[in-house]
């Protein structure tokens, strides 16, 4: 067994980050919501506990509390921000509205060498004051130690930034130590589930797969699965995965709607069924995707039509699986590759409050309409954490590092209607930007800029444009080109892709992709402009 760190979640829009920085010690961790029984929190048996952000007030949300649990469990707690305030409101401390409210850079004064922060600093003033440079962002704040805490942080707008009551084990702070703006926010972390909770640092995907393989053989046993494989990152994995665990026993059903990047089809056919001989059916369905979308060109739409066809067209699959065929007994089991994140925001709190509940397209509808149990071997993992798992399986560094591609494919790359024309013409000119990219390294890092950016690729613009070739008028359509850096999806900045590598890629479109005559880069951010164009 693996020692697990709580985390319990008020509604912060970051806490999973918190999770991520825990999992990097590699220490286990789940996320919860706050409101929890105590019943739960003792059966969970953590080594530590963490407590969240929240957008809340304590004085105001008087049911937003940890659960009495915690306190009970004799186990180190960490507080961060919101966590920091209730751990005050809740061991006898006070919290107010601050009249002012604080959010970005601070500059945190360290204070009675404590353990969490001894030997942490980014600067030490004139005075010999260790300094930290955090990032903030809270209104409220505490302004009374609860009985047996001393002071630990400071700022000259917030007195209180950080408390301690060690014989407990009972740490807080005001900052966001799971941001990468707080700089030695990681160091934070380690200190506190490794040194403080003790907790052991055995959570490595290198060894996560021989126990991911017994736990999918014991749910399996000698039943059959069926998995719809997509060529993305989370399926791929999981399709070795469990082809690791049950071989045959597993068939991969390969959906083709037309609307892949170039050769992508043939590339997940030679790596699932001609390197790993897993069992891969694929199903050709690009005229019946292609000729459903004809006139469409509302986003929304195409992407409903490309969702509820491709549901279709592995449901027939599907069921002829299921029934047996091949010498096959059938399926009982439907595997997905649903992550964590999938997971934590499908779910929630029973008071609303701890989480925004959303659904997704990787969790539950599917199974009950085939009658199918369900497998996830990934849900435990992040994305990142699932990328390594895909390298210790012995799939390719190229395809577990690719960018991300949306399920609706190139359909919502193409700007307006969808058509065939328009598909072969984005492929071609998206390949050379994503080759071009894997060629142009950069000099001070040394890495390519395929590396360097979190997503590129290529979109197709519904408009034509008058050009020259030779000595002949053109009037032809108009690609752009979008690279993004972002480290979690929520924001993205344009990539500030050299202009060598722009020309080099601009220059191969136009003379080697007949039916293009013009290249433009997009250089908008998210917010406002979503990564995607549509």
């Amino acid at each position: 067994m693996h020692d697990k760190i709580l985390i319990l979640d008020f509604g912060s829009q970051v806490t999973q980050l918190i999770a991520r920085r825990v999992r990097e010690a590699h220490v286990y961790c789940e996320i919860h919501p706050n409101d929890v029984s105590d019943a739960f929190v003792r059966e969970f048996a953590p080594k530590a506990i963490i407590l969240s952000g929240s957008h809340a007030s304590t004085y105001e949300a008087e049911d937003l509390r940890a659960p009495q649990a915690v306190w009970d469990l004799g186990v180190p707690v960490l507080g961060i921000c919101y966590g920091m305030q209730t751990m005050a409101a809740q061991l006898g401390g006070a919290v107010e509205g601050g009249k002012t409210r604080e959010f970005g850079y601070a500059e945190v004064r360290a204070h009675g060498h404590t353990k969490l922060l001894a030997g942490i600093q980014d600067f030490a003033t004139a005075e010999g004051h260790g300094m930290l440079k955090v990032w903030m962002s809270h209104g409220d704040k505490v302004t009374a130690l609860p009985p047996g805490f001393k002071l630990m942080a400071s700022t000259p707008s917030c007195p209180i930034a950080g408390m301690a009551d060690e014989a407990r084990g009972y740490y807080a702070v005001q900052f966001h130590p799971e941001v990468t703006h707080t700089v030695q926010g990681r160091a934070l972390l380690e200190r506190f589930v490794l040194q403080i909770a003790g907790a052991r640092p055995d959570w490595v995907m290198r060894d996560h797969v021989e126990e991911a393989v017994a736990r999918i053989r014991e749910q399996v046993g000698d039943e059959e699965v069926i998995l719809g494989l997509s060529g993305g990152v989370d399926s791929s994995v999981a399709a070795a995965l469990i082809h690791r665990a049950i071989g045959e026993q597993l068939t991969c059903v390969f959906v083709d709607h037309g609307l892949l990047r170039l050769n992508e089809g043939d590339m997940v056919m030679d790596m699932f069924a001609g390197k790993l001989h897993a069992r891969v059916i694929r199903v050709d369905a690009s005229e019946l995707f292609l000729r459903e979308l004809a006139g469409v060109a509302d986003p929304e739409a195409k992407r409903k039509i490309i969702g509820r066809l491709f549901v279709d067209v592995f449901k027939a699959e599907a069921a002829k699986l299921k029934a047996g065929t091949g010498g096959h007994k059938g399926a009982s089991f439907l595997a997905q590759g649903t992550i964590y994140p999938d997971v934590i925001e499908s779910g929630g709190a029973k008071t609303k409050k701890a989480t925004t509940i959303k659904s997704h397209h990787n969790v539950g509808g599917l199974p009950e309409q085939l009658g199918l149990k369900l497998l996830e071997p990934l849900r435990d993992l992040f994305k990142d954490e699932v990328r390594e798992l895909g390298v210790a399986l012995g799939l390719p560094h190229e395809m577990v590092y690719r960018h991300p591609f949306p399920g609706p494919g190139l359909g919502v790359r193409i700007l307006g209607e969808v058509k065939k024309e328009y598909a072969d013409l984005l492929r071609r000119a998206d390949a050379i930007f994503i080759e071009e990219l894997r060629n142009f390294r950069d000099e001070a890092s040394g890495k390519t800029w395929y590396d360097l950016t979190s997503q590129a690729f290529t979109v197709f613009l519904p408009v034509k444009s008058v050009g020259v070739m030779g000595d002949g008028r053109t009037y032809d359509y108009v690609v752009a080109l979008r690279a993004v850096q972002t480290s979690d999806f929520m924001t993205a900045d344009w990539a500030e892709l050299p202009y060598a590598l722009l020309k080099k890629v601009s220059g191969r479109i136009i003379n080697e992709v007949r039916g293009i005559n013009r290249v433009t880069y997009d250089v908008s951010s998210k917010p406002p402009a979503t990564i995607e164009w549509e």
